[in-house]
């Protein structure tokens, strides 16, 4: 990295980090709703959004600060987290809604007050861990995107990293999607329902989209292979099977209200076992992380040693503003819970964190 003059005072929390920042969230958050709500899983926008940052503050602002940089791609991957949180639960929500018939928990203010409060307490709930989960376990826990993205910033610093290849990749992404959703040139996808006997009940198809094609990219081929043997297994060995041994009412089902009202919630029951299976085998971590963090609180003051980079929030108002929050909970229309669910909630959203 380039050598500076130590007393020099680069940029960091300014306004136009501020403003591009929450561009680049907005930008990630919708484009990670998507991506969910179709594939299941989200992508992260920190490596892409420091790339965007160096190519428009460093080429054409023309402003030299890595701090800036930094501050600019931790909102935008702040925001497509945010986006992952509120499309994983929010459904539940709307599942409540359409069960009890009652349509006032579900409306715009709420879903951002819902965002703004889990935003809020996913960054308090990282302040006791940060200590016990990344200072104390560096070099023990991988954290390959942080690392990759610290890289790609003091790269950026060094010689000025190329943020062509992004543009590109979105233009030609969003070109290909006006193409086919807007002038209906050619279908994102195709599918063909097969009649044979052995494997009546089911179809064949895929989608085109530039969408998947990046996230299989970025989640290796290993995440891939998983997720089409999930598709293989559903569609080509328990529909068929449904299709043959189910009920009359299952073999006059079309494969995708066959899918729509069986496979998926099979999926759903897969997704919720495995969780539940990695929080177990997570529990030792947990434990071992919340009595460092106890332990690191007592001290906190004392072992920051004056480092910007190593003093936290201050503990008091990381409780006032949990309280706040699990008042805001109590109160809010959308979680008709009262204050001891609104406490329960806060508590397993830490263990959750």
């Amino acid at each position: 990295m380039k050598k500076r003059d130590k007393d020099k005072q680069l940029r960091e929390f300014t306004p136009l980090a501020v403003i591009l920042g929450m561009l680049i969230a907005i930008v990630f958050g919708a484009a990670n709703a998507y991506l969910g709500l179709r594939v299941g899983l989200t992508i992260s926008a920190s490596i892409p959004a420091a790339v965007i940052s160096m190519g428009i503050v460093r080429k054409i602002l023309k402003r030299d600060s890595i701090l800036e940089n930094n501050i600019v791609q931790t909102i935008g991957s702040a925001g497509e987290s945010l986006a992952a949180g509120a499309i994983f639960t929010l459904p539940a929500a709307f599942l409540w809604e359409s069960e009890w018939g009652d349509s006032h928990y579900i409306s715009y203010l709420n879903i951002l007050l819902l965002t703004l409060i889990g935003g809020v307490l996913g960054v308090i709930f990282m302040i006791p861990l940060r200590r016990a989960l990344i200072v104390k376990e560096d070099g023990v826990l991988p954290y390959p995107e942080g690392k990759a993205c610290a890289e790609v910033l003091k790269a950026g610093e060094e010689s000025g990293q190329d943020s062509s290849v992004v543009f590109k990749g979105l233009g030609l992404a969003s070109l290909y999607k006006f193409l086919s959703n807007g002038l209906k040139i050619f279908p994102e996808g195709v599918s063909y329902e097969i009649s044979a006997k052995n494997f009546a009940g089911t179809a064949v198809g895929f989608d085109a989209l530039p969408a998947l094609m990046g996230v299989g990219y970025i989640v290796g081929p290993t995440i891939s292979a998983i997720m089409l043997a999930g598709g293989v297994l559903a569609w080509f060995v328990l529909m068929p099977l449904l299709h043959a041994f189910g009920s009359p009412e299952l073999t006059n089902l079309a494969p995708s209200d066959l899918w729509s009202n069986y496979i998926r919630y099979i999926g759903a029951g897969a997704v919720a076992t495995g969780g539940i299976i990695s929080l177990i085998k997570s529990l030792p971590m947990i434990v071992k992380s919340f009595k460092d963090s106890i332990n690191d609180l007592k001290s906190r003051d004392s072992s920051s040693n004056g480092d910007r980079l190593d003093t936290d929030i201050s503990f008091k108002i990381s409780i006032i503003l949990i309280i706040v929050s699990v008042i805001l909970i109590f109160l809010m229309p959308s979680t008709p819970v009262n204050i001891i669910g609104a406490i329960i909630i806060v508590i397993f959203g830490f263990f959750f964190a």
